[in-house]
């Protein structure tokens, strides 16, 4: 973390022409409508014009085109919210544990911890675990047998890593993650369920991301594999032998079912679904509440389902929805009528 920096050095880290003084320095960064005294905004949307010409920020990063509506300091950016996501890590905040194993912490003799390591209060790391340069894991986590932790890799407090797992480097764990669990898989016999052991593992690539409360459930047999330049976000759900492309990124509440394969730079939003065996190209997106019934092997923006309507209509077309296919007869009887009544003045 930095406390100060001028607006030259970040404009020429930034890559930004600037307009005005590049000695100011600056503290932080907010938003438009919260900077005060040193600190730098950003005008992402065209929706936030009437909050740049009231900030009170020290300086703006803006676009060219929303120059001449900026009332104090301007960087000029073609992209100012990728300028506000490199600025921000400058910036940032986060409490670091103290160098070295807490005494609290449960270590295995066999277990190896790099001399820069950090490992909090009440965390367990099992046999034959591997933790490289910089990694930190918080409070109360659990590091499984035989797992790998890449350099300057942060689980947070709180997070089970399973056995057999390997995790890149620069991978953010966030708090109640649960990474490496049994997939779903059972065998029926004569209506009992039968366990099928899950002896695969869990790989994640570097640079990843997984948010609270997110479960990566181990392969069956074949690995899940959670490819370089992933986001995950809270609370999703990634079944047995899954594999997730490069830099795609998930929002809250998806579920992925077991063997799908999701192509690289992928982006599925809240709420989607997607069934299990099957397969997802490269840039493909998907909109909130999806259900992804099929493969798709096209890039491409999809989308299923419904928007919110008022309670009355939606309930009206509840049952229209239920007359579809007497509605799709009567209208295949009356396209036939129409043509025969065609045919017939044709002949008179």
């Amino acid at each position: 973390m930095v406390t100060e920096l001028t607006l030259g050095e970040i404009a020429a880290t930034l890559g930004a022409r600037l307009v005005g003084d590049a000695d100011k320095k600056i503290c932080g960064i907010q938003s438009l409508r919260s900077a005060v005294g040193n600190q730098i905004s950003f005008l992402s949307s065209p929706a936030f014009r009437a909050d740049l010409e009231k900030t009170k920020a020290a300086a703006v990063i803006v676009t060219e085109t929303d120059l001449a509506l900026c009332p104090v300091d301007a960087l000029i950016l073609d992209d100012p919210y990728l300028g506000y996501a490199r600025i921000s890590g400058w910036f940032e905040n986060r409490p670091m544990l103290p160098v070295g194993v807490h005494s609290s912490a449960v270590v295995d003799a066999t277990a190896k911890i790099s001399d820069s390591a950090r490992i909090g209060p009440f965390a367990v790391i099992e046999a034959d675990v591997e933790i490289e340069a910089g990694v930190a894991i918080g409070a109360h986590s659990v590091i499984g047998c035989g797992s790998f932790i890449g350099k300057d890799s942060l689980i947070a407090a709180n997070v089970t890593v399973y056995h057999g797992v390997t995790i890149g480097q620069r991978v953010l764990v966030h708090s109640s993650a649960v990474i490496g669990s049994d997939g779903f898989g059972f065998a029926i016999d004569k209506g009992r369920w039968n366990k099928i052991s899950q002896l695969g593992r869990v790989v994640i690539g570097d640079d990843v991301e997984i948010g609270a409360g997110t479960t990566i459930d181990r392969g069956a047999l074949d690995d899940t594999l959670i490819g370089n330049g992933v986001k995950l976000d809270n609370q999703i759900q990634i079944a047995h032998n899954v594999e997730i492309g490069e830099d795609s990124a998930f929002a809250g509440c998806v579920g992925v079912a077991g063997s799908s394969k999701i192509g690289r730079r992928c982006t599925i939003a809240g709420g989607v679904v997607v069934a299990g065996h099957l397969e997802m190209a490269d840039d493909v997106h998907i909109t909130a509440m999806g259900l992804v019934t099929k493969s798709l092997k096209k890039p491409g923006v999809y989308s299923s389902g419904t928007g919110i309507s008022p309670h009355q209509q939606w309930k009206r077309n509840v049952v229209r929805f239920r007359q579809l296919d007497q509605l799709a007869t009567r209208v295949s009887k009356l396209e036939k009528s129409i043509e025969m009544a065609k045919t017939k003045n044709s002949a008179d």
